[in-house]
């Protein structure tokens, strides 16, 4: 499979991924629920399929390192980061513009460190991304909001956490890990931490009916899609920026959804930020 497939299929399994959050989110399951489905279930995905490639599952004493820095800082501490940043913020849209732009990040490592190729049209289709979605993620509130100026600071956390994951993971094949192992590794990681999170902190009990279960569930298999054509796409890419582009065009399509399946706010605005989004993203794929 090469990067561009796999970074499509990625960018499909990302927008049922965040549309099915989003409905999880308007049945009020809680956060820390849908934070453990999306790491542990994906397990049942990954286990069976490293048994029957024979994959080894014990990393190096220096691999497990740094996956555990990466599970703990960038995956668990990052998503926390993104939560409340976006929480903090005047708009929404202000946090995930700064957490989302890590894809200027990583193209400029992977020149530097990975050597990686940079196109004009590619450098083009990047930018095209990441100025369009600033039209999508920010409009008019409904209502004021008051801000607390920790978003900022928090917005940069998230931005550093999600691009260092995306060059951590790229340095980590580069050393022998696989695809399946750190998948496995970082979803055991974190979902412990999460059960840790859920103990100590002695969350409310929510009822799980069979429409929340068979949500949870859907949650956690596109979840584990997700990652796994993400790491896939990041494994086979000449340039790491490409399949964070890629990932962060998502967002277009989850806009369109949202207003399609949740009667989200659709503005002029934010048409043109998915019609530019959408060029940028051929643009790249192309290239």
């Amino acid at each position: 499979m090469n990067w561009i497939l796999a970074s499509l299929l990625m960018f499909v399994f990302s927008v049922l991924l965040y549309v099915l959050i989003r409905k999880a989110s308007l049945e009020k399951i809680p956060n820390s629920l849908i934070n453990l489905a999306s790491f542990l279930i994906p397990l049942f995905l990954y286990i069976p399929i490293g048994l029957y490639n024979k994959i080894s599952f014990i990393p190096t004493i220096f691999q497990f390192f740094i996956l555990l820095l990466l599970g703990i800082f960038c995956c668990y501490l990052g998503n926390i980061a993104s939560l409340l940043s976006i929480k903090f913020a005047p708009n929404p849209g202000y946090s995930l513009i700064i957490s989302k732009s890590y894809v200027v990040l990583t193209t400029i490592v992977a020149i530097l460190f990975f050597h990686s190729s940079l196109s004009l049209t590619a450098t083009i289709g990047i930018i095209s991304i990441i100025l369009f979605s600033i039209l999508i993620m920010t409009g008019k509130n409904k209502t004021i909001k008051k801000s607390n100026p920790l978003w900022l600071p928090l917005s940069f956390g998230a931005f550093f956490a999600w691009g260092i994951l995306t060059i951590g993971m790229k340095f980590l094949f580069t050393t022998g890990v696989g695809t399946i192992q750190l998948l496995i590794i970082l979803a055991i990681i974190v979902s412990l931490i999460i059960i840790i999170e859920i103990v100590i902190t002695k969350a409310p009990a929510f009822k799980i009916n069979r429409s929340s279960l068979v949500l949870l569930i859907s949650i956690g298999v596109f979840s584990g899609l997700f990652n796994y054509f993400l790491i896939v796409a990041i494994s086979k890419t000449p340039n790491i920026g490409y399949v964070s582009a890629i990932n962060a065009a998502s967002i277009s399509a989850v806009t369109l959804c949202s207003h399609i399946f949740f009667r989200d706010e659709l503005t002029i605005s934010k048409i043109i930020g998915i019609m530019g989004v959408t060029g940028g993203l051929i643009v790249l794929l192309i290239t």
